[in-house]
């Protein structure tokens, strides 16, 4: 069984060299028993990495605050995108350069949310915002943005939204998004796939750890067993995954969410949905925004993902 293409090969040493140069640069964080000091750690760690750009605009969907990207022409379609930051931090500014890129390229509108963070906010405050802003562009798209062709992803904690979120509108009778980026979520909150108990593939270092993502579970869903955490609403590897849009998965081998994307993809094509899985040899949580060559590689996928799902 391949699971990724051959021409990925001689690439993978630039991905371990970049894993263990990210790993050792980390700053030390307060001890996991301090929740509030990890969760403002983790708050100011993802701000400083934020790049504000001028093609964006701060903007409300569906009462949800935003950054609001157009092209310089009509545009093909609308993408509602959703940060990552472990639903317990980042906002939408942490993408401004990637969304700002993808409007022009791709010749569409995108709609990047600040949906609420936990602990302050925990479920299903973001997933009801995250639905919200979707409904919202199906039924208003057209009318606001002249397209009613809609795509919707994220990365990590966005991810997990954008599935979320499309479960919703099935399940409301609403359709219109031709399309999901999907990119190194976790997907089941009861965290009993081997690579978030630590029972990875690879032994190359990763950015996650099996603490960190005990402290999600714990601010995003406080005084929930691991069993209240499986249901459908919650964790989408346990939920019926038939009339939803087609979607790439994009991980790499060293993520420990790995195991959650191979198996959320498989019961996506299973389903008749239409799932790709792109995997990337090496590769830890957070890649996209690597200066590798990878990384490049799985940004054009998406892209090309993105192009071809408006037609």
């Amino acid at each position: 069984m391949q699971w990724w293409l051959r021409e990925y090969e001689p690439l993978r040493a630039e991905a371990r060299e970049m894993a263990a140069k990210v790993t050792a640069s980390m700053p030390i964080s307060p001890p996991f028993d301090d929740r509030d000091a990890l969760v403002a750690w983790q708050r100011r760690l993802i701000a400083s990495r934020e790049t504000v750009v001028s093609a964006g605009a701060d903007a409300e969907i569906a009462s949800v605050p935003g950054r609001l990207f157009r092209p310089t022409v009509t545009p093909r379609g609308v993408y509602l995108h959703l940060h990552g930051g472990g639903l317990i931090a980042g906002s939408p500014r942490m993408s401004d350069e990637a969304n700002a890129d993808l409007a022009e390229r791709l010749s569409i509108v995108v709609v990047s949310l600040d949906y609420r963070l936990a602990p302050e906010n925990p479920y299903p405050a973001a997933v009801d915002d995250a639905f919200a802003a979707a409904a919202w562009l199906v039924s208003h798209a057209g009318a606001v943005f002249g397209t009613s062709r809609l795509l919707i992803g994220g990365e990590s904690a966005g991810a997990y939204l954008s599935v979320l979120a499309l479960l919703r509108l099935r399940d409301a009778g609403m359709t219109g998004f031709l399309g999901a980026n999907l990119v190194y979520a976790g997907y089941d909150m009861s965290r009993s796939t081997p690579g978030q108990s630590g029972a990875r593939v690879s032994e190359v270092p990763d950015i996650l750890d099996p603490d960190g993502l005990r402290l999600i579970g714990d601010c995003f869903l406080p005084g929930r067993s691991d069993e209240q955490r499986r249901i459908p609403e919650i964790s989408p590897a346990f939920a019926a995954l038939h009339d939803l849009p087609p979607a790439l998965f994009t991980v790499g081998s060293a993520d420990h969410l790995f195991d959650d994307n191979v198996l959320l993809a498989a019961r996506w094509a299973a389903a008749g949905s239409g799932g790709e899985l792109a995997i990337y040899p090496d590769c830890i949580h957070g890649f996209l925004r690597q200066p590798t060559r990878l990384a490049r590689r799985a940004n054009e996928r998406i892209a090309e993902f993105l192009d071809h799902s408006l037609g």
